[in-house]
């Protein structure tokens, strides 16, 4: 057979540079004939995705413009009733009352405009997209029966031929096992010429689809322009209906701004003190004082303390004495406080010792002892609580012996012992003392006691820190089994 009468493919489909080139020499090329077809199809369901979610984007806009419309609706219930307590409100015009006038009309005018536009929504945005949907769809449906087919039929006749290429395959093989003998059907010089004719059948399906899919291609680029241009309409009224609901909205809202404005800063109080001149308050009447108040057993005996004054305790861990406030009270209480100073917190004591229950020891110059429990707890607390020994230092001599004949005339056991010898460091010592000295108060008034009494110097460490250290204290005094009761009253 000549070699001009050889079937040929045309040129390739795409440019070397940018897409894909077929390969004359293989009769069978290795490459997928529904290639092109399966990607413009994957194309179009991009497309159709893609306008599914603008309809359904659409379709949100139009069921949150219902939703607002409902929820303005219960904004407007807010307000729908009449103002409480009105007869407080001037109900002439340029008021508070006429203000509440405008922003139930107005919030149900905003409640309304998204109503509409959830309307305008769903009967002029919604179907563009719609229909654009469908015709995407119809393109996918002529692209499958059209090009489709073709390559169909391009995959159905190189199936044919590779049957007979393997045929002729087979064929020679045995030629050359036999010695050339076969059979007429099976020669494989009428095999060839078989192949060449189903060759040429192929390539003719081949260069038909070929151009079927550049039709196809080339007017895959004018629909999606149509495409995008009906996208574009769409998304354009779609702005020009929420535009226009906003403006309705931002009007309504600036009316209702207007309305409050134009209200005089003193419409309504002018109008409130002419109806209750004889009810409001003297701006001239002066301020109440702490100090000038009395009140039912102010100046009872029970309030006196038998002595107030700072004195030094020393702590347990450190050794170290640190000022505080402490007052005996007329019920045999040694109360400790931070400071004497009622105003900046409540005055609730430290420590409390129950000087009945209490064991002093012997004065020795400006220092003395104090056995018992700290019952500043309550009931339940005083349970668990454990004796403590206590060890205060006064800032004189004369001042530790005031302290400690009161204390030991109310305190239930006299001792003999002394304080420790060690005299570790003092915040009085070797610097400035903090606190007022000794103040002993036999029936003063609450104010006279508030002036005389002497306030306690700060010492450095917070309750909390305090509390954790004593804590820790006890329970080291509980497990070595120091401390006894307190014996008998005096």
């Amino acid at each position: 057979m000549a070699t001009a009468d050889l079937p040929s493919r045309q040129g390739t489909l795409k440019s070397t540079t940018t897409m894909r080139s077929n390969d004359d020499d293989d009769a069978i090329p290795d490459e997928d004939a529904s290639e092109v077809t399966k990607l413009f199809n994957e194309r179009l369901q991009a497309w159709k995705h893609a306008c599914g979610y603008l309809e359904d984007y659409i379709q949100a806009q139009e069921k949150m413009q219902n939703a607002h419309g409902k929820e303005y609706e219960k904004v407007v219930k807010t307000v729908s009733n009449p103002l409480k307590e009105s007869h407080h409100f001037d109900q002439n015009v340029g008021g508070v009352a006429e203000l509440f006038e405008n922003l139930r009309a107005n919030t149900q005018a905003v409640s309304n405009s998204h109503h509409e536009t959830a309307k305008i929504l769903k009967g002029s945005v919604l179907p563009i997209f719609t229909r654009l949907h469908a015709e995407i769809k119809n393109k996918n449906k002529e692209l499958t029966k059209g090009a489709g087919k073709s390559s169909k039929a391009v995959d159905k006749a190189r199936t044919v031929t590779q049957k007979h290429i393997e045929l002729l395959g087979q064929n020679t093989a045995s030629f050359d096992s036999t010695g050339g003998k076969t059979d007429a059907a099976n020669d494989p010089y009428i095999l060839q010429r078989g192949i060449y004719h189903r060759l040429n059948k192929q390539i003719q399906e081949e260069n038909n689809n070929k151009r079927d899919m550049l039709s196809v291609q080339s007017a895959f680029s004018s629909f999606e322009a149509h495409v995008l241009n009906t996208i574009q309409q769409g998304l354009v009224q779609l702005v020009q209906v929420l535009n226009q609901q906003s403006d309705n909205q931002k009007t309504l809202y600036t009316d209702t701004l207007t309305t409050a404005q134009q209200i005089a800063p003193d419409f309504e109080w002018n109008g409130f003190v002419q109806r209750n001149n004889n009810i409001l308050i003297d701006p001239n009447a002066p301020d109440r004082n702490v100090r000038s108040i009395s009140f039912p057993n102010q100046d009872h005996k029970a309030t006196q303390p038998m002595i107030a004054g700072s004195l030094e305790r020393k702590g347990k861990m450190l050794k170290k004495y640190e000022t505080g406030y402490y007052v005996v009270s007329q019920s045999k209480f040694l109360h400790e406080f931070k400071t004497d100073d009622d105003f900046q917190r409540d005055p609730v004591p430290e420590n409390s010792l129950y000087l009945p229950d209490c064991a002093v020891g012997a004065l020795d110059g400006t220092k003395f002892n104090v056995k018992g429990k700290d019952v500043s707890k309550g009931k339940l607390g005083n349970n668990f609580s454990m004796n403590h020994e206590l060890q205060f230092k006064a800032h004189t001599a004369a001042d530790a012996a005031k302290w400690w004949e009161i204390i030991r005339r109310c305190a239930g056991q006299l001792t003999e012992e002394r304080p420790d010898v060690s005299e570790p460091n003092s915040p009085v010592d070797g610097g400035k003392r903090v606190g007022s000295g000794l103040s002993q108060v036999e029936q003063p008034s609450r104010t006279g006691t508030m002036e005389t009494q002497a306030s306690a110097g700060a010492t450095g460490e917070s309750m909390e820190a305090r509390e954790a250290r004593e804590a820790a204290e006890d329970r080291q005094a509980a497990v070595s089994g120091a401390g006894t009761n307190a014996g008998q009253q005096v």
